[in-house]
C-alpha cells in the first residue's frame, strides 16, 4: 500500500479536516482555499475518469468527454485494477446516496 508512505500527523490531519466537511459547501469553501484551480479540476477528472473506465468507456470516449489524458486514464485505470480500491468504495457510496434520494 503506497499511502503508507505517506502517513504521519500532516496527512491525518488533512484528513481528519476533510472528514469534519459537512456540506458540498464547505467543500468548495475548503479545497478553494487548500488548492489551485487546476488540482482541485485535476482530482475531479480523475474521478469522473473512474466512473466511466468502470462503465465501460473507451479510452477515446473518456478523452473526449474529459479532455483527461491517455496517460491519466491508464493511471485510474491501474488504480481500478490494482490499487486500494478507493475509487470503486467512493463510487460505491455515491451512487448508493443517489439511491436514497
Amino acid at each position: 500500500m503506497q499511502i503508507d508512505k505517506l502517513r504521519g500527523k500532516e496527512l491525518d490531519q488533512l484528513f481528519n479536516a476533510v472528514l469534519t466537511l459537512k456540506s458540498v459547501e464547505d467543500c468548495y469553501i475548503f479545497f478553494d482555499d487548500l488548492c489551485t484551480v487546476n488540482e482541485i479540476q485535476s482530482l475531479a477528472q480523475r474521478l469522473e475518469v473512474a466512473r466511466m473506465l468502470r462503465e465501460g468507456f473507451t479510452y477515446h470516449k473518456i478523452e473526449s468527454e474529459t479532455g483527461a489524458s491517455t496517460a491519466t486514464i491508464s493511471r485510474v485505470k491501474r488504480c481500478l485494477n490494482y490499487g486500494n480500491d478507493g475509487y470503486i468504495m467512493a463510487l460505491d457510496r455515491i451512487e448508493k446516496e443517489k439511491g436514497s434520494d
